[in-house]
């Protein structure tokens, strides 16, 4: 069999290249060298639609995936959309895995997310906690979705590895942040949300900002520019190293940063960055979410890879690209 693995002319198709992650993994593969990137936008290709899906992987015939596309929120999203949610991004992964198959590509990396682990699970979460414990419920359904992505490519390797070369790998990164982010008003993540709110607060010389839950919630953020080099370094790890690292049913691995901040302190950082001088005060009523969230990276640390972007001057080029894009 070719390999495939360090091959830079290999057709690498990268699902979700409009999105934050798949823009930066695009980036990355290309300064990397690697001259053969295939995408297709939503109206050439809608991932939903499984007959569209297996007969632009029957042309295509990639071989290699990057699965980064998914329908993703922040709280209020989840609450609002919670049969989008699951109903969408079951469909996406899992007509881009069987697509994958049918067509041939022996390597497909899935990006999953750190909700899948249970609501209160012990700290640093270890990749062989998944289906410990209860979920949070404001995400449940998208949780739900992306653990039935980890159980695909699990299966699929199972019983296709041998047989057919299939080699399907799960990611689950920690809060990811950087250009490209959404900044949507009501369905963005924490991040992007108090970077937009804090600079209209600065514009329209408000005196304070209303933080939805205590603050006292913590989380921990890595910059998307790390999420893309570790996706590429854990696609790019050889096929007896990986499994000899993880387990045929426990293989996905965590990509985090190491250490979580309060949300609290979040915004007293972005607070910051954007230079706004007003008073932040908390609706410790509101809903916030899981108590702690902070990944054990030490497996993909040990297979030797590090985050490189500090938290502070992450938060500082993202509120720069924000600004360069939206004014």
């Amino acid at each position: 069999m070719t390999n495939i693995y360090h091959e830079k002319e290999s057709r690498v198709f990268v699902a979700g290249h409009s999105g934050m992650v798949g823009k930066a993994l695009v980036r990355e593969l290309k300064n990397r060298g690697y001259t053969n990137i295939l995408t297709a936008t939503r109206d050439k290709l809608d991932l939903i639609n499984q007959k569209q899906v297996l007969e632009f992987f029957k042309e295509l015939k990639p071989d290699q995936v990057y699965l980064a596309a998914a329908k993703v929120g922040g709280i209020m999203a989840n609450n609002t959309y919670p049969a989008d949610f699951i109903y969408q991004n079951l469909m996406i992964q899992t007509n881009v895995i069987e697509g994958s198959f049918q067509a041939g590509a022996k390597k497909l990396l899935f990006l999953g997310s750190s909700c899948i682990y249970p609501k209160f699970a012990e700290q640093p979460i270890n990749e062989n906690l998944l289906l410990s414990g209860y979920l949070e419920q404001t995400n449940e359904p998208y949780a739900i979705a992306k653990i039935a992505g980890i159980k695909l490519c699990e299966s699929y390797n199972r019983q296709y590895s041998d047989k057919f070369g299939v080699d399907f790998r799960s990611v689950m990164p920690t809060n990811l942040y950087g250009p490209g982010d959404n900044y949507h008003p009501k369905n963005s993540h924490v991040i992007p949300a108090l970077i937009q709110r804090f600079h209209k607060a600065k514009v329209d010389k408000k005196s304070q900002i209303e933080i939805w839950g205590t603050g006292n919630v913590r989380r921990e953020f890595l910059h998307v520019d790390d999420m893309a080099r570790a996706c590429i370094h854990v696609m790019n790890i050889d096929q007896e190293s990986f499994k000899k690292n993880t387990e045929a049913m426990c293989s996905h691995i965590n990509v985090g940063f190491g250490k979580d901040i309060s949300i609290r302190e979040l915004a007293e950082v972005i607070k910051e960055v954007v230079q706004y001088k007003g008073k932040l005060v908390f609706l410790d009523s509101m809903p916030e979410g899981t108590p702690r969230k902070l990944l054990d990276s030490s497996l993909i640390k040990k297979m030797g890879w590090e985050p490189e972007i500090p938290l502070f001057e992450g938060l500082k080029e993202t509120y720069l690209n924000y600004q360069e894009t939206y004014f």
